[in-house]
């Protein structure tokens, strides 16, 4: 019986935390029937994340294939785990995540009970002390996968699983022109349900990432909405679609406004009411195609 062949991505860039994730993929489990290979594209504009990977995939219990793919554009990096990937179906971390030993298995079973061609899971933060109360509460740093409806529309590369080799979506990339910006990825998963990929969640497929000391501040996540907010208007593909969502953002944004000010003596609820409003601005700047600023490399 031949085996299904996944291939597992990971973009990298300047990030020591790699070796950690590599080790965490050692420690999966692996679905019988299944042979896995990863594939590690470092984004750096030298090949600096070399001997690092080099070093952990020797732990490894199945290959790995390092490239170097310059520079300072994510797309950049991702694509070039494409153009690699030869597999059935792709999975997607980030390089400073930590898989769940289960993590592959739960997302392999889950897509053989619903017959999707995408799944994405949980991405959980792990908060250190220094944690504000009001942003541990709310965990604002995890990324959890949401239904609209009854449908799930896009996903993150921090935690999915796709169904690749001989799809009508093989030869599609992540958009250059987002790979500074961030949002590549939410575009990505939107143009693959257009032609017809089906996507759904699957909760027990978990990683998990530590929150970094430098993103906890009400200003990081501001900026981090407003941008998710950019990139969720890439639903909006005509000029009516755009007008519309950009109309009815704006009218959220104003209640959000509203509440900030009612809600102005108390630190989390203001806090949660500004940031919900900060994404609903970007939608607006989404829908208008403003400019969205550089956060990487």
């Amino acid at each position: 019986m031949t085996a299904t062949r996944i291939d597992i991505l990971l973009c990298t860039f300047r990030r020591p935390e790699v070796a950690r994730t590599l080790a965490s993929l050692g420690a999966l489990t692996i679905p019988e029937g299944v042979a896995v290979r990863v594939i590690v594209s470092d984004n750096d504009d030298t090949p600096s994340a070399e001997a690092r990977v080099t070093e952990a995939a020797a732990t490894l219990s199945f290959p790995l294939l390092y490239l170097h793919a310059p520079a300072r554009n994510i797309s950049i990096a991702r694509n070039a785990c494409l153009d690699a990937a030869t597999a059935a179906w792709v999975a997607f971390l980030d390089d400073d995540e930590f898989a769940d030993p289960a993590w592959l298995t739960e997302l392999y079973a889950r897509a053989a009970q619903t017959g999707a061609d995408g799944l994405f899971g949980p991405a959980l933060a792990e908060y250190g002390s220094d944690a504000p109360t009001w942003m541990r509460g709310r965990d604002y740093h995890s990324n959890i996968p949401e239904r609209r409806g009854d449908r799930v529309e896009t996903g993150h590369t921090c935690n999915a699983f796709l169904r690749w080799a001989g799809t009508p979506w093989q030869y599609e990339r992540f958009a250059l022109d987002r790979g500074r910006s961030g949002g590549e990825d939410t575009e990505f998963f939107f143009r693959l349900g257009r032609l017809g990929a089906q996507f759904e969640i699957c909760d027990t497929a978990i990683v998990t990432e530590p929150v970094a000391e430098s993103r906890l501040s009400f200003r990081w996540l501001r900026d981090r909405k407003f941008r998710m907010g950019q990139s969720y208007a890439a639903a909006a593909t005509t000029p009516a679609a755009r007008l519309t969502l950009g109309l009815s953002a704006l009218a959220k944004a104003g209640i959000c406004g509203l509440a900030v000010l009612a809600y102005l003596p108390l630190q989390a609820r203001r806090n949660f009411w500004a940031l919900r409003g900060a994404l609903h601005v970007g939608v607006c700047a989404g829908c208008l195609s403003l400019r969205q600023a550089e956060h990487y490399g």
